[in-house]
């Protein structure tokens, strides 16, 4: 009884010191690669224009279609089934788990990269309502059996709680992504928009082939997972067949990727919608799509910057939360389901502040659009939910229960969808955020009332909630008024001096946080 006491706490602690590890080397990564994000979209909103950066972002619904089909259900899979055997010491089937995986999500994405090269034309006629984007489709097409390699070894290294290789993988992709797109767009697309898109969307097929060609090296010269185990008796030991990992793999990945599909869907529905409805309101097609590629292209993936601290923590906590429970071990979830929720609220606070402050003037100076600055000021008030949403969802996923995550994801997105038919035409663009916020708001409700009556966790609303509140409204006030004032008499260039003063505002709040016992190190022990 003792030893397995001590295992389960020795576990306990590795996990929790591989959580913390992992989502500071991923939110680093994550860091690092939306500041190149963000330079790059700049870049791309200088030489596309509106209009063209609309079109850009108008194929990423079939890009996450297809993903959802050949790789979001299957790396969940490998994740889940190689922490559960990590859990058990038994290293013996992981590799066959990643292997049968990683063909699985090979052959589907190859079938799909046919029908979408074969199909482009009619996609972009009928589902994208813009035929200009066929072209871009086509490259696309390329680029899904390498992403099917990528997501199913980062499936593996998250399961094992090893977050370097997937980390250095993604800043790969997006170091390769934008050195491809400056060059070419430079050098053949010269004023031509929709050139400069087709390059845009073929240095993001370049990016993804050189990573998956570097995620499958790494699989020879990392630590193998025998090397990894815990010390202390393999209960449960012995080797499945490849049938059992198969059904496995099968019945994890199906009704996750049904769903996550289903949801894509209705995201896809929205993404077409928006820009059908602005025209409704009374906008050009040019206004409408220069509308919506200025609110997705520029103002969302501000509002989304932050989640490279979010999305680093949820990766981690799935395959966390499936041990824990392989283990029926329920103080490490509900300890790890405390800690995640006060951070992503904290995170999701911090956010507000700084888009409610600064939102206009980062509009105007990183994107020269006061129409940019605007949206970030209105979508600041969601991203304590984005960023709540995402970590419950995770949490719900580890537990195995992605039909709870379906089911509220599904409910929020439709009244999404009927907003937007229901408030675009009258009310514009304003229509849609109501309807975002709106369809937000659902989805965190539901996934809290679910997380309240089967978790038993500890939530600290005074360090969650109360104390980050009057930290960050009392500093941004206090750095806001500095930062009028020497704004009037700098000769510091505009941009630098603006993300300088979102920088210092983060750093004072974490030091107030740290200094009022707001975030402590017994957190992470």
């Amino acid at each position: 009884m003792k030893v397995k006491q001590a295992a389960i706490a020795g576990s306990r602690h590795i996990s929790r010191s591989n959580i913390f590890k992992g989502t500071l080397i991923l939110t680093l990564a994550g860091f690092i690669t939306r500041v190149i994000g963000f330079l790059y979209k700049i870049f791309l909103s200088k030489v596309m224009g509106a209009e063209w950066l609309g079109i850009y972002q108008l194929i990423f619904p079939v890009y996450g279609i297809a993903f959802t089909i050949y790789a979001t259900g299957i790396q969940t899979a490998i994740s889940r089934l190689v922490a559960a055997e990590m859990g058990k010491k038994n290293h013996k089937n992981i590799g066959r788990i990643l292997g049968l995986g990683l063909l699985l999500s090979f052959s589907m994405a190859l079938v799909l990269s046919l029908l979408l090269y074969r199909f482009s034309d009619l996609i972009a006629l009928r589902f994208l309502l813009e035929p200009r984007s066929a072209s871009s489709l086509r490259i696309l097409a390329v680029v899904f059996p390498f992403c099917g390699i990528t997501s199913s070894i980062n499936g593996y290294y998250y399961g094992l709680k090893r977050a370097g290789v997937p980390a250095s993988t993604q800043l790969l992709e997006q170091m390769i992504r934008v050195i491809v797109v400056y060059i070419t767009a430079v050098t053949l697309g010269k004023g031509n928009f929709q050139v400069t898109c087709e390059m845009a969307v073929l240095g993001l097929v370049i990016g993804e082939i050189a990573s998956s060609l570097y995620n499958f090296i790494s699989l020879f010269i990392t630590k193998s997972p025998k090397a990894m185990i815990y010390p202390g008796p393999a209960p449960n030991a012995g080797t499945l067949k490849r049938k059992d990992i198969l059904r496995n793999i099968l019945s994890l990945s199906i009704p996750l990727s049904t769903n996550r599909l289903l949801i894509n869907i209705l995201h896809s529905i929205e993404a077409v919608l928006i820009p059908t409805m602005l025209r409704r309101s009374g906008l050009s097609i040019g206004e409408a799509l220069s509308t919506y590629g200025t609110l997705v292209g520029m103002s969302i993936p501000f509002i989304m910057f932050p989640t490279a601290v979010i999305n680093s923590l949820a990766v981690l906590l799935l395959p966390t939360v499936s041990e824990a429970q392989a283990m029926d071990n329920n103080d490490m979830i509900g300890r790890t389901a405390s800690v995640s929720i006060k951070y992503s609220l904290i995170v999701g606070i911090m956010s507000t502040g700084i888009f409610l402050l600064f939102g206009k003037n980062l509009g105007i100076s990183i994107f020269n659009s006061e129409e940019a600055g605007s949206y970030l000021i209105i979508l600041a008030w969601i991203c304590p939910l984005i960023y709540m949403a995402t970590t419950l969802g995770s949490i719900i996923n580890g537990l195995g229960k992605a039909h709870i995550t379906f089911i509220n994801s599904i409910a929020g997105t439709f009244v999404k969808i009927i907003l937007i038919i229901l408030l675009i035409p009258q009310k514009g663009i304003g229509g849609y955020l109501t309807a975002l916020l709106v369809g937000q708001l659902i989805i965190t409700f539901m996934d809290t009332f679910y997380i309240i009556r089967n978790i038993y966790f500890h939530f600290d609303a005074v360090n969650s909630l109360l104390k980050p509140g009057i930290i960050v409204a009392m500093s941004g006030f206090i750095i806001k008024k500095i930062y009028e004032y020497l704004h009037k008499i700098t000769q510091i260039h505009q941009a630098v001096f603006l993300l300088s003063f979102c920088l210092l505002l983060c750093v004072v709040c974490i030091i107030l946080f740290v200094i009022t016992d707001t975030i402590s190190k017994s957190d992470f022990k």
